[in-house]
């Protein structure tokens, strides 16, 4: 009987994504056999499989973050463009930061709900982490931040507009009844756009392409790119990165941020947010103490009673 190796004292998180066709034979094969090597290496997180491609978290030691993303190479039919390569960004943190490991089918890697646009077809132009302070810099570019509202609040690039979207998928609409007039009235040498790692923008940059738009640049490697390779000082960035797992949000260092959650409507919080009368622990917050009923709230108030049970003295992210 094999055991599990020992939980690592500082854990390899690693954000990865690339657009390839997955075929049935090896989608169904990786989604039987990823989770069993993810337990053999202590591995946790989520890892989506689609037809074009995948997209995935996962968190874990030097040697078992690294087996699955091997894995993940020898398998995939990877090419030479940027998003047919596996992009992987890496971070580290302290603790665990996801509760299980997942993989899933899904029909898009990243849900745009358009299944015309397709990055391998056409893509906008990448702009390296080291050339971005100065596509932001200049008046006649326009910016635009491609990820969802509370993404946006907690920190974005100076001067970005916000597209005030709850979801990836609503960034279709908004282009057709914002961003379109905004360009004929503003008519920007060039668009450039900006998401986390850089996978929502290989789909929005298509999009617009597809659609009309000329000129559209997008930021290689996303935020966390940036992020890491940008010192603080010479820096564009406001604020801190928002990821979608329990660290919340990321600085500058790509080390764990001030924010956590809102456990009842899974909002990010700031400190001060959380030391408001309306923010109740697990829950309600300033954000949903209006959303939730009664009977709701008390089905979250038991919730957190079992977790301050389990975890006495623990932080909740």
């Amino acid at each position: 009987m094999s055991l599990k190796p020992p939980a690592p004292s500082r854990f390899l998180v690693a954000a990865f994504y690339a657009f390839t066709p997955l075929e049935g034979d090896t989608l169904a094969r990786l989604l039987e056999e990823l989770p069993a090597l993810a337990a053999q290496g202590n591995v946790l997180g989520s890892v989506l499989l689609a037809s074009e491609g995948v997209n995935g978290t996962i968190s874990g030691s030097d040697e078992g973050v690294g087996q699955l993303l091997k894995r993940l190479r020898s398998d995939l039919q990877l090419g030479n463009a940027h998003f047919e390569r596996l992009q992987v960004k890496f971070s580290h943190c302290d603790r665990q930061v996801f509760r299980r490991f997942k993989a899933r089918r899904k029909k898009e890697i990243v849900t745009m709900g358009v299944p015309s646009v397709d990055p391998r077809a056409r893509v906008g132009t990448y702009v390296s982490p080291s050339e971005w302070n100065a596509v932001v810099d200049d008046p006649d570019t326009l910016l635009i931040d491609t990820r969802n509202r509370y993404e946006v609040a907690i920190g974005s690039f100076e001067g970005a507009v916000d597209p005030g979207t709850d979801s990836f998928r609503e960034f279709p609409e908004w282009v057709e009844k914002e961003l379109r007039p905004l360009v004929e009235s503003r008519a920007p040498a060039r668009i450039a756009m900006f998401c986390t790692g850089g996978i929502r923008c290989e789909k929005a940059s298509s999009y617009l392409m597809q659609n009309g738009f000329p000129e559209i640049h997008h930021l290689q490697g996303g935020i966390l790119s940036y992020l890491e390779q940008i010192p603080e000082s010479a820096s564009r960035w406001r604020g801190e990165c928002f990821v979608f797992d329990q660290r919340v949000a990321l600085n500058h260092q790509l080390q764990p941020g001030q924010h956590r959650l809102c456990h009842a409507c899974g909002l990010p919080l700031t400190p001060e947010q959380r030391t408001m009368e309306s923010y109740i622990p697990g829950v309600q917050c300033l954000h949903c103490k209006d959303l939730f009923s009664d009977r709701d709230r008390a089905r979250f108030r038991e919730r957190q009673r079992q977790w301050e049970q389990q975890h006495a003295g623990g932080h909740r992210p």
